[in-house]
């Protein structure tokens, strides 16, 4: 059976009434857990496997792939509107998508959101199509020196995220490193930095920090101050402009790319690939100078790497039997749970099963944009609800958010003192981007470190000797230098975070 056969066999099963029904039900069960912070894929697979016990298995992870893929855009639109992300990957989307509600560009950046997320999200899926073989290749030259490469490129890409203020990028990149190190050492096995406390042997939880930096630190600040807060956008405000358009085009090219190479490698989370797009729309020279403050190129990269990255880890999944996130792990337990085991042989074990849920990948992304794209109008009216009833929404978003994740009180006492950590970066012009990203790249950075140094027994030159290592490495480098070289005309407060200038309030609060 050659390839079009299999695929076409594939896409006329997934377009079956009852597996439509079920890519339907995912993708909207997907979005509302998207719209609630810490309740994310992950937990959202995890929840409803055991009902799929008893349905039939293709129908069951039809449902279960499309909740996957579903909740990136539900949390897209707490993190534009409300500047609210649940995720690493969807706080860097809150660092434009909000300043461009700001200015009533919301609904405008929601739409290019959705479509943003439907082009790399297809796009992903052919090539998973017609090169999961070949590409699950690379994904097998992968260790822990090419992972550590991987990691210093991302550490690098902060410097061009801190322009000129250096010393501010550090202090907060140094903060997001210390709260990453919380918890037991992956080597000795011994507690570090938790104060005795039994409830952070396990760190810190990456929800509670970001939806208290972001989405609580926010509401602080507009509550302490007379500022304008964002307004519902009129109808033809939710239609981008063509300028938008233009501009978008080449950036969702290039998050497209980003996330589909990037999202073929076991381990590494959709936080890297949106980092590295919007990274690389920072370097553009006509409009590079403008994110942070609201640009659209600022939303389209990154969200359309995190959603290619999203379809594109399904081929080490189908390919290798190596789940390359946690949330990917929860599906592949409903493959094991219906006797079916993902790996090299399962393309001739299971071959219409394979394709039928690849097949759906591509109805999902349709239904995603048929669904959301229209409804932008409506997500927008939240910003029309009052401010107080609005910020009294907000915080049980928050709270019940953070609570959720692990279930434990000392989530809602870290919420509640990054809280007053993202009112003080907002007061003192602290940049939040690298806080974010250390926090998110730090685990990673030393579980690879140590687990190289482990297998050359403390021999750096592991990191020189594999050749994917070394070119990481000198890709790192490189990128150092040329920002260093390249002169900033405004500090980092100005263009990740900058200051709201206060003015009277034109809404009631």
């Amino acid at each position: 059976m050659d390839l079009l056969d299999s695929i076409g066999q594939g896409l006329a099963n997934a377009l079956t009434l009852q597996n439509l029904l079920f890519a339907l039900v995912g993708c909207l069960i997907g979005t509302a857990l998207g719209i609630l912070p810490g309740i994310g894929s992950t937990a959202g697979i995890a929840i409803l496997l055991p009902i799929t016990f008893t349905m039939e298995p293709t129908s069951a992870i039809i449902m279960l792939a499309a909740i996957f893929y579903g909740t990136s855009y539900g949390g897209t639109i707490t993190s534009v509107l409300l500047n609210i992300p649940g995720e690493g990957e969807t706080a860097i989307t809150s660092l434009d998508g909000y300043q461009l509600t700001k200015k009533g560009r919301g609904g405008a950046a929601l739409t290019i959101a959705g479509v943003g997320s439907f082009v790399g999200g297809t796009t992903a899926t052919i090539l998973l199509i017609v090169a999961a073989q070949p590409l699950s290749q690379l994904g097998l030259l992968v260790g822990p020196p090419e992972f550590f490469g991987l990691v210093i490129v991302g550490i690098a890409l902060l410097v061009g995220l801190v322009g000129k203020s250096i010393a501010a990028g550090l202090i907060s990149a140094a903060i997001g490193m210390l709260i990453a190190m919380v918890g037991i050492d992956p080597v000795q096995g011994l507690p570090r930095f938790t104060f005795g406390s039994a409830h952070l042997l396990d760190g810190i939880s990456i929800v509670p920090v970001l939806v208290g930096v972001f989405g609580l630190g926010e509401l602080l600040h507009v509550s302490a101050n007379s500022i304008t807060r964002p307004k519902a956008p009129k109808l033809r405000e939710l239609v981008p402009t063509r300028e938008e358009w233009r501009r978008s085009a080449p950036a969702i090219g290039r998050g497209t790319i980003f996330g589909s190479l990037i999202g073929i490698i076991p381990g590494v989370t959709a936080t890297i690939s949106s980092l590295i797009a919007y990274s690389s729309e920072r370097r553009m020279k006509k409009h590079g100078h403008e994110l942070g403050t609201g640009a659209i190129e600022g939303v389209a990269a990154p969200e359309t790497a995190n959603n290619a990255h999203a379809n594109a880890a399904f081929v080490p999944l189908f390919t290798l039997g190596i789940p390359a996130s946690p949330a990917i792990a929860v599906l592949m337990g409903a493959f094991l749970q219906n006797g079916i085991t993902p790996g090299p042989a399962l393309f001739q074990s299971e071959p219409l099963l394979v394709w039928t849920v690849i097949a759906s990948l591509l109805v999902g992304n349709v239904l995603l944009l048929v669904l959301n794209v229209p409804l932008v109008g409506l997500w927008t009216r939240l910003l029309a609800i009052p401010f107080p009833v609005l910020c009294a929404f907000i915080l049980v978003f928050i709270m019940v958010g953070s609570y959720a994740v692990n279930r434990s009180v000392t989530d809602l006492i870290i919420t509640a003192v990054f809280g007053v950590v993202g009112l003080i970066f907002r007061r003192t012009g602290l940049p939040v981007a690298p806080l974010v990203l250390t926090l998110v790249l730090g685990p990673l950075l030393e579980q690879t470190l140590r687990q190289s140094l482990q297998i050359s027994n403390g021999d750096f030159s592991i990191f020189f000797t594999r050749p994917m290592a070394l070119v990481l490495i000198a890709v790192a480098i490189l990128i150092v230098i040329t920002s260093a070289a390249t002169k900033r005309k405004r500090p980092i407060a100005e263009v990740i975070l900058p200051t709201p200038t206060p003015t009277s309030t034109t809404q009631e609060r």
